[in-house]
């Protein structure tokens, strides 16, 4: 088994940090963007979407997409659980790892791709436009997750989940897309300042 990773990039780093919360060692394959490893013969040949990561079992099998692996590994090694425990709470993670997931971490993305000038050789074609529209998306959600988090240790109550993890690796993403968090958005600073105080957070 082994996992291509692409370092600093949010998606490989929600999987390593879902793995160190479980304590699992799986070896790494670096796969470097800014020489575009990504879009070479021999990864296109690993995932044929030129992205990562890509986690590729001993049969030769290979799984993509961060949440679809960390789900693997969920099922393998379901101490301790990132998934919710019972119907209720699976689902109440599931909902906010999507809301997250399309209102955040998308958004922030959006910004990144479309603006950054290092993003250009990658985004063809960048289109500022969508870039500049997705700010205010950004900032509309993060008002919606303050006050979601006004009584809650964490984005699902009082237990860490993958949830979490999409919601840090996006709040650390808005740095290089040259987004902050509102100052008066105490609950979201409050979050994020505990999950980025996990051991796990430097994964």
């Amino acid at each position: 088994m082994k996992l291509y990773d692409a370092g600093r990039a949010p998606n490989p780093r929600r999987v390593r940090i879902f793995l160190a919360e479980k304590g699992i060692s799986v070896p790494l394959v670096p796969v470097d963007l800014a020489k575009l490893e990504h879009k070479t013969p021999d990864f296109a040949a690993v995932n044929p979407l030129q992205e990562s990561p890509a986690l590729e079992l001993d049969d030769g099998t290979v799984i993509t997409e961060s949440i679809a692996i960390c789900r693997y590994f969920e099922e393998l090694h379901p101490e301790p659980p990132l998934f919710g425990v019972g119907a209720l709470e699976r689902a109440e993670v599931e909902m906010w790892q999507r809301r997250l997931e399309f209102h955040l971490f998308g958004t922030v993305r959006a910004v990144f791709r479309h603006l950054h000038p290092a993003m250009a050789e990658m985004e063809v074609p960048q289109v500022p436009a969508w870039g500049e529209a997705n700010k205010p998306r950004v900032a509309a959600f993060l008002g919606v997750l303050d006050r979601h988090l006004a009584d809650r240790e964490f984005v699902c109550g009082n237990r860490f989940t993958v949830a979490d993890i999409t919601g840090l690796v996006s709040l650390d993403f808005m740095k290089p897309a040259k987004l902050s968090v509102p100052e008066e958005l105490d609950n979201v600073r409050r979050w994020h300042a505990a999950l980025a105080a996990r051991p796990s957070a430097k994964a």
